[in-house]
Parts: structure tokens; C-alpha cells; sequence
């Protein structure tokens, strides 16, 4: 059974990019244009989402990284997955530092392949 990833990220191109890239990878993607709409697709009462990654981007309209981070924390199950953060550069990497559940940053643009290690990296250690 293939894992699921979903990417959280406001950027079109980026969607696109990680999804052909994870796919080819064997990867079922699961992508949100925002935290809200993670929060939803992860917290939906008829069919909540269930994923075994999630690639989390910072600045993003409606919830942004932080705010959609700290809500996962707050959930006895969303905080048991893993999570990459996405950050341009020069980004706050300390508000995430506390959060045990983030397995790496990753600054844009991003190498693929190193991503693609450091997923199926955080997925072994889950």
C-alpha cells in the first residue's frame, strides 16, 4: 500500500512539481492550497484524511505553516505526523524548534531528489 503525502502550499507550480515528483516516486499526494484547507481535509467528520507526511509551507493566504502547525499540536493524532516544513530563505526556523513532530525544513527553491530522501528518511523513522 502506497503512503500519503500531502503538501500544503499556495504555490501552484510547487503543488504540481511535488506531485509529479512523489508520484513517480510511488507516493499517494494529497495537496491543500492552505492550512485551512488541510485543517478540513485532516479534520473532516465524514472522511478525515489520513496522511503519513505532510510537507508544510510557511507564509500562506488564510493559515499560514505556524498557525496550521499549532493546531496539529493540539490534536492527540494530527501531532503524531511527521512534517517537513518549506520555507523561502531566511525564514524563522525557531517557532517550529519546539514542535517534535518536524522531521526537516527544506528551503525553496528545493533539490528533489534530497527532498524525496528526506521523506521516505522521516517515513522509516515514523
Amino acid at each position: 500500500m502506497s503512503k500519503k503525502i500531502m503538501i500544503i502550499d499556495d504555490e501552484k507550480d510547487v503543488l504540481f512539481l511535488l506531485r509529479v515528483l512523489l508520484e513517480k516516486e510511488g507516493f499517494e499526494v494529497i495537496e491543500a492550497q492552505n492550512g485551512k484547507i488541510a485543517y478540513e481535509k485532516l479534520t473532516d467528520k465524514q472522511s478525515p484524511v489520513k496522511p503519513d507526511l505532510i510537507i508544510l509551507d510557511v507564509m500562506m493566504p488564510e493559515m499560514d505553516g505556524y498557525t496550521f502547525e499549532t493546531k496539529m499540536l493540539e490534536s492527540e493524532e494530527l501531532k503524531k505526523i511527521p512534517v517537513i516544513i518549506l520555507t523561502a530563505k531566511g525564514q524563522i526556523r525557531e517557532l517550529f524548534e519546539i514542535s517534535a513532530n518536524v522531521e526537516a525544513f527544506v528551503e525553496k527553491p528545493f533539490d528533489p531528489k534530497k527532498l524525496v530522501g528526506l521523506i521516505k528518511g522521516a517515513l522509516q523513522n515514523g
